[in-house]
């Protein structure tokens, strides 16, 4: 949206609210919370398209003076997480859908490349898994128990190093968008070959459902936001190929804060993907219907805050916008 577009669908707003500030108009205290709201999103769009124009000056000065009115004597609002993860992201994420596209994209089809390369070198599975995974997963299997390495250590500390691994991986995906976005689908290639290349093993030994089953349990949220994590990458290193009418610093500035948003937004994901594969894989005992429980709600999940939930949300907020006019 042009600059000019977007101060004129909601100067009524801003003139509104900047009044109310000022005593010249009074309105609910809930319609005054749902202006503040509106403004701070506002002012997070401008900052990522309009960055250091005279819009974002203005929304800022307008913003700090409600803050500093609202919140003179206390200390900033326990709701501000909140806010930020259902409000502030998901508006801000639904522009980076072709980003997250791109990143999904690549991941399967070097998955697809990894089963293929697979199924025509005996040796690739050792060469990309390691010979120490192969042999204890064979040992394993003959044992009767094809999953035991995901009860190989106590619950507890599984979970805490899982989790740590899984954020170290997602940054790194992002970090290496700084490298022309070239870094970012270099980390999903790499994930999706190793992905394509253990549904492979597990599918020659005729063991795809039973691996499958267990895996998807915490792969499910782990892969979805380990390419949530590409994406951030890509809004990265588009941040540096594309800088438009910005300095090429500024650019990058702002990609940075956008994909440091996005990685915010998949700490808590991150960590349930740990406390699956910590306390919830290792029970490979549990009936089919709870493991596809499971695996389904959270797939659902990740679609919804991710693709649906931004949609819904955008729309809502030009509707909104409308009626000010």
């Amino acid at each position: 949206m042009r600059e000019a577009s977007f101060v004129k669908r909601n100067k009524n707003k801003w003139l509104l609210f900047e009044n109310v500030l000022d005593n010249k108009e009074q309105v609910s205290p809930d319609k005054l919370s749902d202006l503040y709201i509106e403004i701070t999103d506002d002012l997070s769009y401008a900052k990522t398209f309009y960055a250091k124009s005279n819009t974002e000056k203005y929304l800022n000065s307008i913003a700090s003076k409600a803050h500093q009115k609202i919140y003179k004597t206390k200390k900033e609002s326990k709701n501000r997480l909140l806010t930020f993860f259902k409000t502030e992201f998901p508006l801000q994420f639904a522009q980076y859908h072709k980003q997250l596209g791109i990143a999904f994209l690549t991941f399967l089809f070097f998955t697809i490349i990894g089963a293929y390369s697979a199924a025509n070198d005996g040796d690739f599975v050792r060469l990309i898994l390691g010979d120490d995974y192969v042999n204890t997963t064979l040992e394993n299997i003959e044992k009767g128990d094809p999953m035991a390495v995901y009860k190989k250590m106590d619950e507890t500390n599984m979970f805490i190093l899982i989790t740590l691994n899984n954020i170290k991986v997602a940054m790194t995906a992002f970090v290496f968008g700084m490298l022309f976005s070239v870094g970012t689908l270099f980390i999903m290639m790499r994930n999706g070959i190793m992905l394509g290349s253990f549904l492979y093993f597990f599918y020659e030994k005729g063991l795809l459902w039973e691996s499958s089953r267990t895996i998807w349990i915490h792969g499910t949220i782990e892969i979805s936001v380990i390419i949530i994590a590409g994406c951030a990458g890509l809004v990265l290193g588009n941040g540096l190929l594309f800088p438009k009418t910005y300095s090429r610093l500024t650019s990058f500035t702002n990609s940075f804060k956008a994909g440091l948003k996005i990685m915010v937004s998949t700490i808590p994901f991150f960590i349930i993907a740990g406390f699956l594969e910590g306390f919830i894989t290792r029970h490979t005992e549990m009936p089919n219907w709870l493991a596809l429980f499971i695996i389904i709600t959270s797939f659902i999940s990740i679609v919804y805050y991710y693709v649906i939930y931004p949609i819904k949300l955008t729309k809502l907020k030009q509707q909104k916008d409308e009626q000010f006019h």
